[in-house]
């Protein structure tokens, strides 16, 4: 299949299924990397962290770092108009329907099936998410591994930016400088 069409697909089906936002796409980031090779799973833990710190709708962000990544200034371009036309065309026709269906109990019920579907994929990219940075699973062996598997930086890193968010209501930004300082200075 050529390389075009099989990132539009790709990203077209994402942008389908990825329900509830930006965070829900990192399961199929995680299936694509695995089908095309065209990243690691590593690379989607920066992709995030790019992604998280640049403006913008996260999915399309990292779906842009794809592309580029993949296919240069055509997969930067293309990734992020596939991952987005499902949305669009789906707009269209809820649009169109809603007007004439919105006080429907059938269509109320599948607008609040999906608030449980969208937590549960975001809650499964969090936990990818925390996974890949918090700790060298590649390292464990067995329960006596645990020690190489740590991630120290990352736990205490996380940690206090844990607390210093529910001690200080600062903008998330200085968040990020702070951890990306935090990289920097102490090499992660």
């Amino acid at each position: 299949m050529n390389i075009y069409v099989e990132m539009f697909w790709e990203f077209f089906k994402t942008g389908l299924f990825a329900i509830g936002g930006g965070l829900a796409t990192l399961p199929f980031l995680y299936a694509i990397s695995a089908k095309t090779g065209w990243y690691t799973t590593a690379d989607v833990s920066n992709m995030i962290a790019i992604s998280e710190s640049t403006p913008g709708p996260l999915g399309i962000n990292m779906a842009t770092y794809v592309g580029y990544t993949s296919l240069g200034i055509a997969g930067c371009l293309l990734a992020p108009l596939s991952l987005v036309l499902p949305s669009v065309i789906v707009i269209v026709i809820v649009a169109k329907v809603l007007a004439k269906f919105k006080e429907s109990v059938l269509v109320q019920d599948v607008f609040y099936s999906l608030r449980p579907a969208s937590a549960a994929m975001i809650a499964s990219a969090g936990i990818s998410v925390a996974l890949l940075a918090l700790f060298h699973t590649e390292n464990w062996t067995g329960i006596s591994s645990i020690p190489q598997v740590l991630n120290y930086k990352s736990i205490v890193l996380a940690l206090v930016i844990l607390a210093a968010t529910k001690k200080f209501d600062l903008h998330p930004i200085i968040y990020i400088v702070f951890a990306a300082a935090m990289g920097i200075v102490f090499q992660f």
